[in-house]
This record gives structure tokens, C-alpha cells and sequence, in this order.
């Protein structure tokens, strides 16, 4: 019997009023206004293009506070929270931790002269750079003034159908291990493993 997956390669279609237009910000606290204005702007060249100023608002608790934008291009902006009075709270503090470090930004660069271009930039500036090639991918890493991690990304190829099979397949093999045995995922093994049959009917749905 042939096994059937269960995701999409394309999402469903949306119609009219439901369409996505792209990203208009991503959002994160900062408690270092000053340093973190200066890095965007200064290293990282971005236009500040917006502040709201407000007093807290929703739960009572709520800060007053500046919400600042930052031009990231294509009509997108990177924002950042800065909330009026209040001390960094312990779990905010910065990590030295692959957790800490996964909520970052990848900026997209066209060609590895442009992200070389960038390595040397803020090595300039006098940061710490982690080069890294990663399938499809090259990038290097920054940490800015708050602890998170800044990443400027060039893409070797395209992606393509091959690509969205691949992930399909990959996420598919995973909520068929969690579904299985009604447990989270603990090892890649066990993904690869459950993808193999998947990936067979999958072949043997083409031929």
C-alpha cells in the first residue's frame, strides 16, 4: 500500500481581503535604546523611519513606552519595543545559548562578494563574525547590543519543487513519529527513518 502524506506543497489559496503581502515588521524588547539606535543605523546602515510614543495600554501592568521601525527593505521594517521604566527582567537577560540565539533576523544578500563585503564591515566595526555554510545557504552571524543574533544570508541557488517535497516530507515524517508514539520527536534518526518511507511512495507515485 501506498502511503499517503497529509501536507500540501502549496497552501491552500486565499481569496481577496485574506491575501498576505509580505512581512511588515518583526518585533523584540530592547533595554539599550541608544546602542541599539546606533548599531541598525550606524553598522547595519538602516534608515529609522517611525517611533510611537505611548503610555502603557491593556493590562494594567503595561509600560508606557517607544516602539521604533528601522527600514529593512521591500517595504518590511525591523522594530523594537522600549519600555519606559522598567528594568530588564531575568529571563530577558542575553545567553550565551542556541535557544536565546534561534529569534534572530537573516538579511538576504544576492551574491558571497556582498556577504564577504559584509563579514569585513563589521569586523571593522570590531564584531565577532561566525562564518557558516549551511545546505543551500551561506552566512555569517553578528551579535548586536541587546545579545541577539544579526545574520546575513546569500542563497547558492533557488528553490524549487524538489525543495517543497523535501519539506513536506521532512515535517510529515516528524508528526508521524509524534503522532506514533505519542511522544515529541528525540533524535533526526527517527525523522529520516519515517521520511524514508515516505520519500519511497513518494517515487513510486511518480514513476
Amino acid at each position: 500500500m501506498t502511503e499517503q502524506t497529509n501536507i500540501p506543497v502549496a497552501a491552500p489559496p486565499l481569496a481577496g481581503e485574506t491575501v498576505i503581502a509580505g512581512v511588515h515588521h518583526s518585533a523584540r524588547p530592547t533595554w539599550k535604546l541608544a546602542e541599539t539606535v546606533r548599531f541598525y543605523r550606524d553598522v547595519m546602515g538602516l534608515e529609522l523611519i517611525h517611533a510611537i510614543s505611548a503610555r502603557g495600554w491593556g493590562p494594567e501592568d503595561h509600560p508606557d513606552f517607544i516602539h521604533f521601525f528601522f527600514d529593512g527593505g521591500n517595504d518590511s521594517t525591523l522594530a523594537f519595543f522600549y519600555y519606559l521604566g522598567l528594568e530588564m527582567p531575568p529571563h530577558a537577560l542575553p545567553q550565551e545559548s542556541w535557544l536565546y540565539r534561534s529569534v534572530h533576523t537573516a538579511w538576504r544578500v544576492e551574491t558571497r562578494e556582498q556577504l564577504l563585503a559584509w563579514r569585513a564591515r563589521f569586523e571593522a566595526h570590531g564584531l565577532d563574525v561566525m562564518q557558516v555554510k549551511h545546505e543551500i545557504i551561506e552566512s555569517i552571524y553578528a551579535v548586536d547590543p541587546n545579545g541577539y543574533w544579526v545574520e546575513i544570508t546569500w542563497q547558492m541557488r533557488d528553490l524549487g519543487s524538489a525543495d517543497a517535497d523535501d519539506a513536506r516530507m521532512t515535517l510529515e515524517a516528524a508528526i508521524l513519529v509524534e503522532e506514533e508514539t505519542g511522544a515529541p520527536v528525540q533524535t533526526i534518526d527517527e525523522v529520516w527513518n519515517r521520511k524514508a518511507a515516505l520519500v519511497k511512495a513518494h517515487i513510486a507515485g511518480e514513476a
